[in-house]
């Protein structure tokens, strides 16, 4: 068998205040997530062996349980964890999803939803139910989160920013190049178009070689517009990559595009790639059409050179 995992976070709280929003950013920054999962069945899932994927004993453990849980009682699950706890020598916590009633309320209006303990009565008679119910876990566990003005967003980064790594509150950062001959990448968040600069293409010593080699790039960085606009484009790289972060993107991708994909798309990418490395980031950098053999009358007019 298979150690249990050192952390262990119980996530409960009201029914509406963001537990599936909670679970599913901790399983965004590789937790191991199980919701709603009986509470007869809590010591199998510890005894079990760890996914094949997990990094030995150090993925920690999620678990989602709430007024809806088979079997549920406050009291019950306090007892639970603390034997766990002593049992399994794991460090577990509880983190509580609190909500005012009347936001609550207005949640569940707003997506015709109704709620788990008051199916046929109003929702407020089920809210005031369940927080009689849960009283006990909300007085016992040692991280609470009031939702009552969150977006979804805002509690997502709230999450990240308590149970992440730094490395994982990044987002996976992608730079590439391509050819509009052969389609604009479809995952791409924001694309570049390097065609205003001069072609190597009409340049027969330079056709055969790519954006990679010293002849080509010294050729596209001589063109004026070079330099002002590309150092334009990793300002505002530089700017809106916070942002994406704050919102909550996984992955981030940046292409870069020109007529074939071979010259001034690779050699701008691969000079991003380089600056934002220089800065701290860990940019994954690929060519996409590199490989695609030149062709003159994909290449437009030969007049720019």
């Amino acid at each position: 068998m298979s150690a249990s995992p050192k952390t262990i976070l119980l996530v409960t709280g009201m029914s509406g205040a963001g537990k599936s929003t909670v679970l599913k950013t901790l399983e965004d920054i590789g937790w191991e997530v199980v919701d709603n999962l009986p509470l007869v069945l809590l010591d199998s899932l510890l005894d079990a062996p760890l996914p094949q994927s997990a990094p030995g004993d150090a993925q920690p453990l999620a678990i989602g349980i709430g007024a809806r849980t088979r079997g549920f009682d406050s009291e019950r699950v306090i007892r639970n964890v603390m034997r766990f706890a002593e049992t399994h020598r794991s460090e577990v916590s509880t983190l509580f999803l609190d909500c005012a009633g009347g936001e609550l309320e207005r949640r569940y209006a707003e997506t015709r939803r109704r709620h788990p303990l008051s199916l046929d009565r109003p929702a407020s008679d089920g809210i005031a139910r369940e927080r009689e119910l849960l009283a006990p876990l909300r007085d016992w566990a040692n991280r609470l989160i009031d939702t009552t003005s969150l977006t979804a967003n805002q509690l997502a980064q709230q999450v990240r920013d308590s149970f992440g790594s730094e490395t994982q509150r990044e987002p996976t950062l992608s730079v590439m190049s391509f050819g509009f001959s052969r389609g604009v990448p479809r995952n791409a968040d924001l694309v570049f178009d390097m065609r205003f600069l001069r072609n190597p293409h009409w340049v027969d010593a330079l056709r055969p070689g790519t954006g990679l080699d010293e002849d080509v790039a010294a050729y596209v960085k001589a063109d004026p517009a070079y330099e002002p606009a590309v150092s334009r484009i990793e300002e505002l790289i530089a700017l809106l990559l916070p942002r994406y972060r704050a919102e909550g993107k996984s992955y981030v991708t940046v292409a870069f595009g020109c007529t074939g994909g071979r010259h001034r798309s690779v050699h701008v990418a691969d000079r991003v790639g380089r600056w934002l490395q220089a800065r701290g980031f860990s940019p994954t950098v690929s060519h996409r059409d590199l490989g695609a053999a030149p062709q003159d009358s994909l290449e437009g007019s030969p007049a720019r050179r």
